[in-house]
């Protein structure tokens, strides 16, 4: 049966819906101001962080299913594997992508659970190392970077955006780097993911 909107498994799944919302709304402003390859990212973010509010919603309050979230992540999966030809720094967009059509697959089990099946125990336990690496990373370098690196990249960036126009406000810094909102924005979906994989 559908969670009490009050209980503590409720308030969690919604705080992540938020969590996850709010992540994916930013990135997708990002996407909207992005020059175009920057902007393809970011829009990869973007499905990512709404997708997973959407999957983390309580089971029986959305009128979404499985087939449909299943569908949006094959689709973000293509678009992740077109977006590898820019370099194989994206290898992460597709992960996530085939993480999330692969948790799709695991949901619309009975009402009483939030998964119909338990999913394969090498697949769930790989992706679950991957994600508790990428969010211990993530949190280092967002402590690192808003340490010493933060003056001398702020003033990279200035310089830089003072001969290209700014760089169209991408949440890239003159270096190639990625500013501390955006690092902060893909911790928290990063975060997500591996809150949603922990229930499998």
């Amino acid at each position: 049966m559908p969670l009490s909107p009050f209980s503590a498994s409720a308030v969690s799944a919604w705080l992540l819906v938020l969590l996850c919302a709010v992540s994916g709304t930013y990135c997708l402003l990002r996407a909207r101001r992005a020059e175009r390859r920057a902007g393809g990212a970011a829009g990869g973010e973007a499905v990512m962080g709404l997708g997973m509010a959407v999957m983390a919603v309580p089971v029986g309050t959305g009128p979404w299913g499985p087939p449909v979230l299943l569908a949006v992540f094959c689709a973000a999966s293509v678009h992740a594997l077109w977006l590898l030809r820019d370099g194989v720094h994206h290898a992460h967009h597709l992960v996530g992508s085939l993480a999330m059509a692969y948790m799709a697959l695991t949901l619309g089990g009975g009402p009483e659970h939030g998964h119909g099946r338990a999913g394969l125990p090498l697949v769930t336990g790989a992706l679950l190392v991957y994600y508790a690496g990428y969010v211990l990373l993530g949190g280092a370098r967002l402590v690192t970077a808003g340490g010493g690196a933060l003056p001398a990249a702020a003033g990279s960036a200035a310089k830089a955006g003072a001969g290209t126009g700014g760089g169209g406000g991408s949440g890239v810094d003159a270096e190639g780097g990625v500013d501390d909102l955006t690092r902060a924005c893909r911790l928290a979906m990063g975060t997500g993911m591996l809150a949603m994989l922990l229930t499998m």
